[in-house]
């Protein structure tokens, strides 16, 4: 059995108990996390409380989860949009709306599951709940993801997302006008010590944290842009983007609290992926295009006039 500690920040003031424990872990879901709570393998400041509790800024949550190498991951025929693939790596154009890696409560129609129908053989570094995974990306982001079909490209892939010489391009679609044509925000995340639901820039004990930037389109209340990453740090992009308050547009963690495109998660695209092949040291680089559910938008955006641009 896992066990888990969290501390309730101000802005969780009056949530729901199961809903804060969903956010927080990401991993779970809501219902899981309702199974765990009337499993009262959950507890407030040591007291067994229902779903409903309103948690207040201070409270300690404590939370017992099944070990995950307990469950066996099934492979399912999900189809995959494949990109590239050989006997040490495949590349993936993931769409929206998958999560990559199961998780407890959330066990199938991950890419996981698809791939370990569609490959059969993938590195087992990951472990049973994250096999052949060198990266991931959000559940809602779209875009390449890589994963590794052997432990030696797993090695590989993974020295070359540590020392930086992956190739990693996303387009956004954010809040505002960027001003700047282009730029870097450099900038240490880590866990929001106001909101552990969250990450954020904290300076003096965040992790490193670089993304560069630049401008592909304006429009009359938005900004369209290609970022590139330094790093990898969770939600990097998205955090980013809020600090400097460009939010991603329908960002439901780092953005505003309504949509505003009837999007469910965040405008954000994996656009690029570039690496050395882990056996032939070959530079392999892909692309992929929007979504037409992002490109859509675009199109129907109204460009900035050239006048306000240079107000």
């Amino acid at each position: 059995m896992l066990v888990y500690s969290l501390e309730a920040g101000e802005g969780d003031a009056g949530k729901r108990l199961d809903v804060f424990l969903a956010a927080a872990t990401e991993d779970l879901t809501r219902s899981y996390v309702q199974k765990l709570i009337g499993e009262e393998m959950v507890t407030v400041n040591g007291q067994k409380v229902r779903s409903s509790h309103r948690v207040k800024p201070g409270d300690l949550i404590r939370f017992q989860v099944p070990v995950p190498e307990e469950t066996v991951i099934k492979p399912e025929p999900i189809p995959l949009d494949v990109y590239y693939e050989d006997s040490d790596v495949i590349v993936i154009n993931k769409p929206r709306g998958m999560v990559v890696h199961p998780a407890p409560g959330n066990y199938s129609g991950t890419l996981v599951n698809a791939l370990l129908h569609h490959c059969r053989d993938l590195s087992g570094i990951g472990g049973v709940m994250r096999p052949g995974i060198v990266h991931r990306l959000d559940k809602d982001t779209s875009g390449l993801i890589m994963a590794a079909k052997n432990d030696i490209a797993h090695v590989s892939l993974s020295r070359q997302l540590k020392d930086r010489s992956i190739e990693r391009r996303y387009q956004a679609l954010v809040h505002g006008q960027v001003r700047k044509q282009s730029g870097i925000i450099n900038a240490p995340i880590g866990r929001d010590l106001n909101n552990r639901q969250k990450m954020a820039v904290t300076p003096g004990s965040g992790k490193d944290a670089v993304t560069k930037y630049r401008v592909l389109g304006r429009y009359s209340d938005y900004t369209f842009l290609e970022l590139k990453l330094e790093t990898g740090r969770t939600h990097q992009i998205r955090v980013h983007l809020s600090f400097i308050g460009h939010p991603v547009v329908d960002d439901p963690k780092y953005g505003a609290s309504r949509s505003h495109f009837g999007l469910e998660g965040q405008f954000l695209h994996a656009v690029a992926l570039g690496f050395r092949h882990p056996r032939t040291g070959a530079y392999l680089e892909y692309e992929s295009p929007l979504p037409r559910v992002l490109s859509d938008i675009l199109q129907n955006l109204t460009p900035e006039s050239p006048a306000k641009r240079h107000q």
